[in-house]
C-alpha cells in the first residue's frame, strides 16, 4: 500500500489535507495509514479528506484506523471526510452502520467544498 498526502490552502476555514492510500488497507498495511493520519492531523488542518479511491479492500483494522482518525480529528477541532470508495469498501461501511458515523461524500471535490 502507498500513501500519499497533500495539503490544500483553503479560504475561512483553513488548510485541508488529503490522503490518498492505494491497494489494501489491512492488517498489514493499516498502521502506514495511521501514522500519516495522525501525523496529519496533528499540523491541525480544519479538513482531513480520505480519499479512498485507489483503494480495492479494507479490512477491520482499516475502519479501526480511520475510527481512530476520526476521534482525533474531533479532538483537534477538525473535520474528516471520506471519499471516492467503491461498491467493495462502502458495503463495508454501510455493514458496520459506520456511514452514519463518518461523513462519506463521492468526490474529492464534494469533500472539499463541504469540507467542515
Amino acid at each position: 500500500m502507498q500513501v500519499t498526502q497533500e495539503t490544500l490552502p483553503r479560504t475561512a476555514s483553513g488548510d485541508a489535507v488529503v490522503i490518498s492510500p492505494s491497494g489494501s488497507v489491512d492488517m498489514h498495511e493499516s498502521p502506514k495509514l495511521r501514522a500519516v493520519l495522525l501525523a496529519e492531523i496533528a499540523k491541525k488542518p480544519a479538513v482531513v479528506v480520505v480519499d479512498l479511491s485507489l483503494v480495492s479492500f479494507i479490512d477491520s483494522s482499516g475502519v479501526a484506523t480511520l475510527v481512530e482518525a476520526l476521534k482525533a480529528t474531533r479532538a483537534a477541532g477538525a473535520a474528516l471526510v471520506l471519499c471516492g470508495m467503491n461498491a467493495k469498501v462502502k458495503d463495508v461501511f454501510e455493514l458496520a452502520r459506520l456511514d452514519q458515523v463518518f461523513r462519506i461524500v463521492c468526490t474529492r471535490r464534494e469533500a472539499l467544498e463541504g469540507g467542515a
